[in-house]
C-alpha cells in the first residue's frame, strides 16, 4: 500500500469524528497568548496534546518527536515575541506576520520557510452595483521547520480550523510532517481561488450581457443605465485586480515548491505541490483572461455612448435646422420696415405660416428618411 494517500482527499468536506481539541490554560505556558486560536504536538500522523502552549509543545516534541502546531489569528508584537524567540524565527519574517498585508511569496530564513497566501472570498450580491465589493481579501503566512510549523491568519476569512479537522482524520497524511500541512494549506487556498474565478465569471457575463443586449446599446431612454453599466465594469476591474495581486504572485512560490528539493518539504508532498502550482496557473490564465474581457467590455461600452451622443447630436442639429426657418422669416418680418413684401395684402399672414410649415415639413420629412429623426 502507498505510504501516502492522495493529498487531495485532506481537504474533502467531511465532518470531524472523534478527537475534539480543547482549549488550554494560557497561565500554564509564558509564550502562550490570546492570539493563539490552536496548539497541539502530533506524533506518527496522530493529536497526542491537549491544553499545552508553544513552550510545553515544543518540549514534547524534542523529547518525544513529532511536531507541533500553532495557529494564532491577528497576534500583536508583544503576543508573537515569545512564540518567535521560542522557535527562533528570523525577526523579518516576524515583522512581515505580525503586520500582515505583503504580497505572497516564500522566504527561507535559516531552517525555516515562511510562506505568504492570500485567501480571497466571494461576496455575495443580489445585484451587481457599481459599489458593490466582490471579493475580500485576507492573508495566511506559515512558518515552516523540520519539527514546528506556526500558521498566522489575518482577516475574517481563511479559517484553518476545518482544515485542521480533515487532516486529523487522516494520520497517514499528517505523519509526512509540516510540510503536509503547507500543502494542505496551498491546496486549500488555491481552490478558494477556483470558486471565487468561477463566480467572478458570473458576475462579468452578466455585465457583458447587459452592455450588448439589444435594449442596453444607445437606444433612447438608456442614458442612465449606460452610465451605470460603465461603473459596474470599473468596480470589476478593481475588484479582478485585487484578485490578481493575490494569484500571480504566488505562481514563482509553488513552482519553487514543486520543482526545487527542500530538506523542509518530504519528497512525497513536494510531489503534490505540482498540482497546486497547475491549478494556481489555470486561475492565474483565467483571471488576466478577465482584464482583457473587462477592457474590452468598457471600450464596447464607451463606444456606444459615444454613438448615442451621436445619435442625440444630430437629432438636436436637425431640430435646430428646422426652427430656423420661422425665426429667420419671423425675424425678417419683425425689422418693421413700412414696404414689405404683402405687408398690407388681407391674406399675408396666413401665407407665411403656410410657407413656413411647408419648409419646416419637408425639411423634417428629409432628416427622418435620412434618419436624423
Amino acid at each position: 500500500m502507498s505510504m501516502i494517500r492522495d493529498l487531495r482527499a485532506a481537504v474533502r468536506p467531511a465532518l470531524r469524528r472523534g478527537h475534539t481539541p480543547q482549549p488550554y490554560d494560557t497561565t500554564r505556558d509564558p509564550s502562550a497568548s490570546s492570539a493563539i486560536v490552536d496548539c497541539a504536538v502530533y506524533r506518527d500522523g496522530r493529536r497526542v496534546s491537549d491544553h499545552v502552549g508553544p513552550s510545553e509543545a515544543m518540549a514534547r516534541v524534542r523529547a518525544e518527536g513529532g511536531f507541533a502546531w500553532i495557529g494564532l489569528h491577528e497576534p500583536t508584537e508583544r503576543e508573537f515575541a515569545g512564540i518567535a524567540e521560542e522557535f527562533g524565527l528570523h525577526p523579518l519574517a516576524v515583522e512581515d506576520a505580525v503586520h500582515a498585508h505583503q504580497r505572497p511569496k516564500l522566504e527561507r530564513y535559516d531552517d525555516t520557510l515562511f510562506t505568504v497566501f492570500k485567501t480571497i472570498h466571494y461576496v455575495e450580491h443580489a445585484e451587481l452595483t457599481a459599489t458593490s465589493e466582490v471579493v475580500q481579501t485576507g492573508e495566511v503566512m506559515c512558518f515552516t521547520g523540520r519539527n514546528f510549523i506556526v500558521t498566522v491568519r489575518h482577516g475574517g476569512q481563511g479559517s484553518l480550523r476545518a482544515l485542521r479537522h480533515r487532516l486529523q482524520d487522516d494520520p497517514e497524511l499528517l505523519a509526512k510532517g509540516p510540510s503536509a500541512v503547507l500543502h494542505a494549506i496551498a491546496d486549500q487556498v488555491v481552490d478558494g481561488y477556483i470558486a471565487v474565478a468561477d463566480a467572478v465569471q458570473d458576475d462579468i457575463d452578466e455585465v457583458e450581457i447587459d452592455v450588448f443586449s439589444a435594449g442596453g446599446g444607445a437606444g433612447g431612454g438608456r442614458g442612465t443605465r449606460r452610465g451605470g453599466d460603465a461603473g459596474r465594469i470599473y468596480q470589476l476591474k478593481r475588484e479582478v485586480l485585487e484578485f490578481k495581486r493575490a494569484v500571480s504572485p504566488l505562481l514563482r512560490p509553488m513552482q519553487l515548491l514543486s520543482e526545487r528539493p527542500m530538506r523542509l518539504v518530504d519528497p512525497d508532498i513536494q510531489k503534490y505541490f505540482r498540482d497546486v502550482a497547475d491549478h494556481l496557473a489555470r486561475v492565474n490564465e483565467q483571471v488576466l483572461s478577465f482584464d482583457d474581457l473587462l477592457n474590452s467590455i468598457l471600450q464596447a461600452n464607451l463606444a456606444q455612448a459615444t454613438v448615442a451622443q451621436n445619435e442625440d447630436m444630430r437629432k438636436i442639429t436637425a431640430w435646430a435646422a428646422i426652427v430656423a426657418v420661422p425665426t429667420m422669416i419671423c425675424g425678417v418680418y419683425g425689422m418693421n420696415f413700412e414696404h414689405m413684401p404683402e405687408l398690407r395684402w388681407r391674406y399675408g399672414y396666413p401665407a407665411v405660416m403656410s410657407v413656413i410649415v411647408g419648409i419646416c415639413f419637408t425639411i423634417h420629412r428629409s432628416f427622418r428618411r435620412n434618419g436624423w429623426l
